[in-house]
């Protein structure tokens, strides 16, 4: 028998937010490596085999929420890139909810504690990443944007494949 792809699930970012952080990745992430779009990720490996499944989990949590409001809180130097480390009450217990219906299924790193950012820059040499910590950080203002839904895509070792989004109630 063959798996089914890992999922990846992400959260849905309003439209601006996700042009605002997309185009900061392309602008600094190395171009042969940048596969894929800027992106909150709430779990990086569930099993494909359990997509419809999975799917159906999320749209059952889904419908108890409104728009979230997510926070820009600082910028994060990552070593080898930059990220913007995020705050959100909401999104968390979001988070925390599914990985209580999925504790069977979660891998080493999605039972470790969550730590939300987008990354809009890695695997540049370590002065570059300085560089660019540097430049962001002198007009850095932390601002907020909503996160309106989550979205599951297939890994199949490249660009990620999207199954479907999940918006949360209006």
């Amino acid at each position: 028998m063959i798996e089914a792809a890992p999922i990846i699930l992400t959260a849905l970012m309003e439209r601006p937010a996700f042009e605002r952080f997309d185009a900061l990745r392309r602008a600094h992430f190395p171009p042969e490596r940048n596969f894929i779009p800027a992106h909150i990720t709430l779990f990086h490996h569930l099993p494909g085999t359990r997509a419809a499944e999975i799917a159906a989990d999320v749209k059952d949590e889904a419908r108890h929420h409104l728009a979230m409001e997510v926070r820009a809180v600082r910028l994060h130097m990552m070593g080898r890139g930059v990220s913007y480390v995020l705050e959100s009450r909401e999104l968390a217990d979001f988070r925390t909810r599914l990985a209580e219906r999925w504790a069977a299924d979660l891998v080493p790193q999605d039972r470790q504690g969550w730590r939300p950012h987008v990354t809009v820059q890695n695997k540049v040499a370590p002065e570059a990443a300085e560089a660019l910590h540097r430049e962001m950080s002198a007009g850095f203002q932390p601002f907020g944007f909503e996160v309106q839904g989550a979205t599951l895509w297939f890994y199949r070792g490249g660009p990620w494949e999207k199954i479907r989004d999940v918006r949360f109630r209006r």
